[in-house]
């Protein structure tokens, strides 16, 4: 079964109350929950990133990635349906949803 990189994408704003975060992170147990056995690494929020090029190294300032999880699917369509009602997106972010093509 493939494992899909699901990256989470704005939804950014002021930092939310103690009492929003609670409700946040109940929503997201709730929502690894129902993804039951195809979750691989339910993840983390991501912060400031540094960019490295051929260039050099720069400073990214906050990561345009949010934050990441890993879940395992059938194909591509039936990952997606494991993230649609995902709380991000209910709260006005986007989860892109690429798959692992390591062999």
């Amino acid at each position: 079964m493939p494992t899909y990189l699901v990256t989470y994408h704005g939804a950014g704003g002021p930092p939310p109350s103690a009492e929003a975060r609670e409700q946040m992170m109940a929503a997201f147990g709730a929502w690894v929950g129902s993804v039951g056995d195809h979750m691989v690494d339910p993840g983390a929020p991501l912060g400031a990133a540094k960019t490295v090029s051929p260039e050099g190294v720069s400073d990214g300032g906050p990561s345009a990635i949010g934050g990441y999880s890993l879940i395992r699917a059938d194909d591509l369509d039936a990952a997606v349906v494991l993230v649609k009602n995902h709380p991000f997106v209910a709260r006005g972010g986007s989860l892109q949803v690429s798959e692992s093509v390591a062999p």
